[in-house]
């Protein structure tokens, strides 16, 4: 094994390993509310399905990391298809539900207008079904990934195959490609374009705000609201993942696009895809820390006080 392989690896599992790390926790802060009856907040139900989403996208480093360490590891036939047919839908849900989280906060912020009014009032009903409309669709749109991906030795004996890594990509016939690319890229731009108008219209918001209370002494106004803070959080969220999924449609539209390249490119094109599920956590958590301290035992021994501190 060279250096470069080495710190591939390394590379890997670091980010893989902290990413589960991360989500993991947030996950468990979940839990840890739902026991204690803290009241659910409408994002709530968007984060944990866009933690999930996170777990399915950042599996995929397991095998990436063995493959970095031994170059003759390969998936077999099923775990190729698997493998990667669930990436490309966690990474689907994942924009999703960033999108859905972006456009509910939007209207959360949104002035007490009556056509507002009614949206806020309807908002919090029609997530479920958002989210589960989301994994239909994104089970759908991906639904062509396990006819064409086979295992390296499966491959071998079939013409037309380009080699990825661990498995191995039967290539499309030019009208099929030419669908599915468009297919792909309205799903993406469509669900893209919410995110940026509806992080656009909080952007508005929030300057229309400031300016608002501009005349208000600083000493009433040094510290923002909860709606304010949950925002911008929701903003740094949606901008790093805009960063890092834009990067990576670049890595991977260059791989498939040209023969040839190498592999630096179909690393640096998963570790794109993964660095916003691993990094995500780490930006929400903060809104969902639990602090728990256990209670005098001459009074309560077998109670514990909870503090839930949420934002979002």
């Amino acid at each position: 094994m060279n250096s470069r392989d080495l710190a591939v690896g390394l590379f890997f599992m670091s980010q893989t390993a902290l990413g589960m790390l991360g989500n993991s926790a947030l996950l468990c802060c979940f839990i840890i509310a739902d026991f204690s009856g803290i009241k659910v907040k409408p994002t709530d139900l968007i984060v944990k399905h866009l933690t999930w989403a996170n777990f399915i996208v950042l599996f995929k480093g397991i095998p990436e990391t063995i493959a970095a360490f031994s170059q003759t590891y390969y998936l077999d036939y099923v775990s190729c298809k698997l493998v990667l047919y669930f990436h490309r839908v966690g990474r689907g849900v994942s924009l999703v539900s960033t999108s859905l989280l972006s456009v509910f906060q939007a209207i959360t912020i949104s002035p007490s207008n009556y056509m507002w009014a009614q949206l806020k009032v309807r908002a919090p009903g029609i997530i479920g079904p958002s989210l589960g409309l989301c994994w239909a669709l994104q089970l759908s749109v991906y639904a062509y990934i396990p006819v064409y991906i086979t295992d390296i030795r499966a491959g071998r004996n079939v013409t037309g195959i380009r080699f990825f890594e661990y498995c191995a990509v039967v290539k499309f016939q030019r009208t099929i490609s030419t669908l599915t690319v468009i297919l792909l890229t309205s799903n993406d731009v469509m669900f893209l374009g919410l995110m940026m108008w509806s992080s656009g219209y909080m952007v508005f918001i929030l300057l229309k705000h400031k300016q608002r209370v501009k005349h208000i002494h600083r000493s009433l106004s040094t510290r923002s609201s909860p709606e304010t803070r949950a925002t911008q959080s929701i903003l740094t969220l949606v901008s790093s993942f805009v960063l890092f999924y834009v990067t990576s449609v670049v890595f991977t539209s260059y791989l498939s696009a040209l023969e040839g390249t190498g592999r630096w490119v179909s690393n640096a094109g998963v570790a794109m895809a993964a660095c916003f599920p691993a990094f995500c956590p780490f930006l929400l958590i903060r809104h969902y820390t639990s602090i728990f301290r256990l209670c005098c035992p001459s009074s309560c021994p077998t109670t514990f006080c909870a503090c839930v501190i949420r934002e979002l």
